[in-house]
């Protein structure tokens, strides 16, 4: 009985490999687009806050502002643009998108610096890039206080005072498994589960209605393949084909970016196969229910591009969206796919870390396959 199955199944993933073999574009689409993506999003998409444009004004104009409007020109965050010449200019600038910051030096500063007393200055910044902006106040925040020690460590040497015997807290920050904090460690294992997502689901929801108009339908329901069978037939192609994708993508991103593989290939291979069957599953779902092969496939961007970005983790934290959207993003399986791709790359974590997510994998995958099933065989009963 097993035998007979898996001959079923054989003869029908055999079917899909063939058609899927007469049609080079269909390759083209499944192979080398997804790395091409993979290429476009991976300098598209960037965290990494570099260079923002800045502009000065220095009112007090002595040797002191210099030096201290110098410390934003040695920085690789700030890109000093230039000088304005008054308060009414930087509303100018902000408007004509010319700077994003704008530091403002008033008179008296070195004369304050000078005579021992609180200096100040003014850091405007431009709101409407709210990233940007927030990273723009941390980092001018922090230059201050840096500027502001050295400051006082000079005035400790004129006074003869060692303010180095004074009580202080000194952290010491330190940033692991992505020390030098770049975008590309961060997103490229979550852009790989998205882009997998999107070519998988878009493509298995054409499948069955793609039978429905060739007319071959009819032909497999009274044949001796069950609706599991069928499922898990028209399946198997697919997923060898993303699971080589998924490898192409992976040696990509290891080679060409310096993405790191810190956990263990097995682990990762398993889930990513699980991965594949679920997302695959999801589009036969849309298969089964959608009447026309243009409402499945716009059906089937719209169910695995939004909540593949949006709902997955990939680019924003689960944790900052509304609970309910939390709730809903347990139903697409690039959640749990992100967690243990970022969880092998980059912690190196493995089963006895990530089990549950691959757990839930498992079960998504065959309750995926089970309703598509259920679906096609009442479609096809009408």
């Amino acid at each position: 009985m097993i035998a007979a199955a898996l001959s079923r199944i054989g003869a029908i993933a055999r079917k899909e490999f063939i058609h899927i073999g007469r049609d080079p574009r269909m390759l083209i689409a499944v192979l080398v687009v997804p790395v091409m993506q993979l290429l476009l999003f991976s300098y598209a998409i960037s965290f990494d806050v570099k260079n923002v444009p800045t502009v000065v004004l220095d009112q007090d104009m002595t040797s002191a502002s210099r030096a201290y409007l110098q410390t934003y020109r040695s920085t690789d965050f700030f890109n000093v643009k230039g000088s304005i010449d008054g308060l009414a200019s930087i509303d100018d600038v902000f408007r004509r998108n010319l700077a994003q910051i704008a530091v403002v030096v008033p008179a008296g500063f070195g004369r304050s610096l000078a005579r021992s007393e609180k200096a100040q200055v003014a850091v405007i910044v431009d709101g409407t890039e709210p990233n940007a902006a927030q990273l723009g106040q941390a980092y001018a925040i922090a230059l201050n206080q840096v500027y502001g020690n050295r400051v006082l460590a000079e005035w400790g040497d004129r006074q003869g005072i060692d303010i180095a015997q004074a009580g202080r807290l000194e952290p010491r920050v330190r940033t692991w498994y992505n020390p030098e904090r770049r975008s590309a460690d961060f997103l490229i294992p979550g852009l790989m589960v998205v882009i997998i997502m999107i070519v998988t689901v878009q493509q298995t929801a054409v499948t069955l209605v793609r039978e429905r108009d060739l007319g071959t339908q009819e032909q497999m329901m009274v044949s001796p393949l069950r609706l599991p069978e069928l499922m898990i037939a028209k399946l198997l192609p697919w997923t060898f084909l993303a699971f080589v994708d998924m490898v192409v993508i992976a040696i990509v991103g290891i080679g060409f970016f310096g993405i790191p593989l810190r956990g263990s290939v097995v682990f990762l291979a398993v889930a990513a196969a699980l991965f594949v069957f679920a997302a695959l599953g999801m589009g036969l779902i849309i298969s089964a229910l959608a009447p026309s092969m243009e409402s499945a496939n716009i059906i089937a961007l719209l169910i695995a591009f939004l909540p593949a970005f949006i709902l997955s983790g990939f680019a924003f934290p689960l944790e900052s969206i509304p609970p309910f959207l939390q709730g809903v993003s347990y139903l697409f399986p690039a959640r749990y796919m992100i967690i243990i791709s970022r969880g092998v790359f980059l912690k190196g974590a493995g089963f006895a870390e990530l089990w549950p997510q691959l757990a839930l994998l498992g079960g998504y995958s065959v309750l995926v396959v089970v309703i598509a099933s259920v679906l096609y065989g009442r479609r096809a009963a009408r």
